[in-house]
């Protein structure tokens, strides 16, 4: 459906034909025969360093409400979704009340009102965490997961008058942060929706070139200092966002 215009090729561990998800997974943790409530089925690992999520979430100021996954131990992967479960990678799922919502392939994801009305509403919004074959990581025979309510975060700030012109605010910002080659958090996959507004918040430890392929933007950033970067998401498609001298991957935007 999406073309990703890259620099350089992406590794994949995708299985081998013929072969399921799960028999994919070689022996990372142990797959259990219970699921997690979803079809999917648990895999055991210990409870030291394993993986584990918060989930925060706030009104959108123009249609439902923005989500915050933050991991530990673990790194968004999908350029590896449907590969082998390798320990501490993967992606995460979104589910009200039980009810399935969205795949997550990083830290942020807008949730329109409309998903959540076509759920049929509630208000138990939990992010679960799986591995790239779609097995639920779990620790005590329990999925490794964490719920929010979306009542708390209904209420909307009201507006103060004002005679002076207001900037649009975003709809989605990304900060990111790049320090002795790597980046934080782990690069991902944000989904957007078509006319939304980005922005995007770099801090790099050495001076180098912000771009996002397929908008032409681009921004400089000196060493040491958080520069911000918006446009408004007006095509549709896969793009990445990277850095020009040193070549990282700092994260990749769905525009549906």
């Amino acid at each position: 459906m999406f073309g990703a215009s890259a620099c350089g090729g992406r590794a994949t561990t995708h299985h081998k034909p013929g072969t399921s998800h799960e028999q994919a997974g070689g022996g990372v943790g142990r797959l259990l025969t219970a699921d997690d409530g979803s079809g999917h089925r648990l895999r055991q690992v210990d409870a030291q360093g394993a993986p584990a999520v918060t989930i925060a979430v706030r009104p959108d100021s123009e249609d439902g409400w923005n989500v915050h996954v933050s991991v530990r131990n673990f790194r968004f992967t999908p350029d590896s979704v449907g590969g082998a479960a390798l320990l501490g990678r993967g992606h995460a799922r979104l589910f009200l009340d039980g009810h399935p919502l969205a795949r997550v392939y990083g830290s942020w994801y807008h949730l329109p009102a409309a998903l959540v009305r076509g759920a049929g509403g509630g208000t138990g919004l939990t992010a679960r965490l799986y591995a790239d074959d779609h097995t639920a990581w779990a620790v005590n025979s329990a999925p490794i997961q964490a719920t929010t309510s979306l009542a708390t975060a209904s209420a909307r700030p009201t507006a103060r008058a004002t005679h002076q012109p207001q900037t649009p605010r975003p709809d989605t910002t990304l900060e990111i942060a790049v320090s002795h080659g790597r980046v934080s958090p782990a690069p991902g996959r944000t989904e957007i929706a078509k006319g939304r507004i980005i922005e995007l918040r770099v801090r790099s430890d050495r001076a180098d070139t912000l771009h996002v392929h397929g908008y032409d933007k681009e921004a400089r950033l000196p060493a040491g200092k958080t520069v911000t970067l918006t446009f408004t998401a007006d095509r549709t498609g896969l793009f990445e966002v990277e850095t020009h001298e040193s070549d990282l991957l700092l994260t990749q935007l769905v525009v549906r």
